[in-house]
């Protein structure tokens, strides 16, 4: 009995090893296998095959990733949603050697993207002329870099890509989280532009001026770009026009131009544009795949939504007089610092102190204060994504408001330090005179400076 009953578990444990296996299988569908393939320059890097399970002959495409040196796992999620659909995907890591937002080469990430490109379609599972591009974001000027200089690539994708330049991308995108915050006036007007723009003559801004429009009418491939209508780093309804133009004076008819609703940068659902829900958003992996297997009758002839709304066009970067340039302002803000800190410093020596020093010290502390505040609030702005500001006050945050009011304290304590030159100069020493032009000149470089950065604007 002992020895019937052992055999009965025994067969009930490989029924259900057996039975489990398929089932396991069956929750998803697909396989992933690991690989490494070499990049153009003799150098190597890794990635992932998301395939359908069972799969022969299958098309394929190649994820390009978006900005930052992200890993691969960072696009599983669009990996499976192909091999759900029954297409082969490869995402890899990104080459981070050298990228920095001082340092990036478009063609140097297209040609790593045709790297992928040739080992995917040596890929067992793919049938080798039905391999294509993905590109999210960045990889929106990556992919279609890549794409018109291959015959190779069978198609093209693209999510929150751009047809603006780089720069101006980024500059719509800070614009557009201060509205969204209800934000208004120069902090958005003219700090939110002029920090980008002088990134940009400082060479701190790799590929800024990048043009995708002529890239754009090269590509022969059918393609298929995609933007949410809630995206807040790509202008959506700029860009979809954008590539329609390209496209229609190229006379490119294989094109697809689709608006996801309720949909971010990425493809994620969104409630406001900025956050992002777990998952793609509904439809998104469903068109791509019913797009890509309909090839090539799915794209036979051009086809466009309506732009998406957007609060506010996109525009050029004004290019930088000789005033604007990063030498031009970091010397007139050194200068004003060495003006007034030599004003400072020479104040030990009493004989050449002057009477009426309230003004004069009213200037130097909200100049100091400005200074300081400012370069911590356009730092803010430059490296967070911050869509909360605290409480507003005439559409101006609450420190940015103090920092317009110190800025006016001290333009009008310049002003009475002027107004009471006579006064103040008379009688006074050689040395009091230095140390009041010392004032006079870093009060008016600050004026300059806090002028240029909207500190002084409305």
């Amino acid at each position: 009995m002992l020895s019937l009953f052992r055999r009965i578990i025994l067969l009930t444990i490989m029924i259900a090893t057996v039975a489990g296996f398929p089932a396991a299988q069956a929750q998803n569908n697909t396989t992933t296998t690991d690989i490494t393939f070499d990049r153009g320059d003799g150098t190597t890097t890794a990635g992932t095959v998301h395939a359908p399970a069972g799969a022969t002959g299958r098309p394929g495409v190649v994820l390009v990733h978006g900005s930052g040196d992200g890993s691969g796992e960072h696009y599983d999620n669009v990996a499976e949603a192909f091999a759900r659909a029954g297409i082969v995907a490869l995402r890899y890591d990104k080459r981070t050697e050298g990228y920095t937002p001082a340092h990036r080469d478009y063609s140097l990430l297209a040609d790593d993207a045709l790297a992928g490109l040739a080992a995917l379609r040596k890929w067992p599972e793919v049938d080798p002329a039905r391999v294509g591009l993905w590109g999210l974001s960045e990889g929106g000027w990556v992919a279609p870099l890549a794409a018109s200089r291959s015959t190779e690539a069978a198609f093209l994708i693209t999510v929150g890509a751009n047809s603006a330049a780089p720069a101006a991308q980024q500059a719509w995108a800070n614009e557009t989280r201060f509205g969204a915050a209800g934000v208004r006036g120069s902090m958005v007007d003219v700090s939110a532009r002029n920090a980008i723009r002088q990134l940009v003559t400082a060479g701190q801004f790799a590929q800024a001026d990048y043009d995708p429009i002529p890239v754009l009418q090269r590509i022969t491939q059918p393609v298929l770009a995609i933007w949410g209508d809630q995206d807040r780093l790509t202008p959506p309804g700029d860009s979809l026009r954008g590539f329609q133009a390209a496209f229609d004076s190229a006379g490119k008819t294989n094109y697809t131009l689709r608006t996801l609703p309720n949909a971010q940068h990425g493809g994620q659902s969104t409630t406001d544009g900025f956050d992002k829900l777990p998952g793609l958003a509904p439809g998104y992996g469903e068109l791509m795949g019913e797009w890509v297997n309909g090839l090539p009758a799915s794209a036979a002839s051009p086809s466009a939504d309506r732009p998406a709304p957007q609060g506010h066009s996109v525009r050029a970067l004004e290019p930088a007089s000789w005033w604007e340039t990063t030498a031009v302002q970091l010397t007139l803000l050194f200068g004003t610092i060495l003006a007034l800190a030599t004003y400072a410093f020479t104040g030990m020596v009493k004989s050449w102190r002057f009477s009426d020093r309230r003004a004069a010290r009213v200037l130097l502390c909200a100049t100091v204060i400005g200074i300081v505040g400012t370069v911590i609030q356009l730092g803010l702005i430059l490296t967070t994504r911050a869509t909360s500001f605290g409480p507003l006050l005439l559409g101006r945050t609450l420190p940015w408001l103090a920092l317009q009011l110190i800025a006016l304290g001290a333009v009008v304590a310049l002003g009475f330090v002027l107004a009471r030159a006579r006064h103040t100069l008379t009688g006074v020493p050689a040395g009091a005179r230095i140390r009041w032009s010392l004032l006079v000149c870093g009060g008016t470089g600050f004026a300059l400076w806090a002028i240029y950065w909207g500190l002084l604007l409305p």
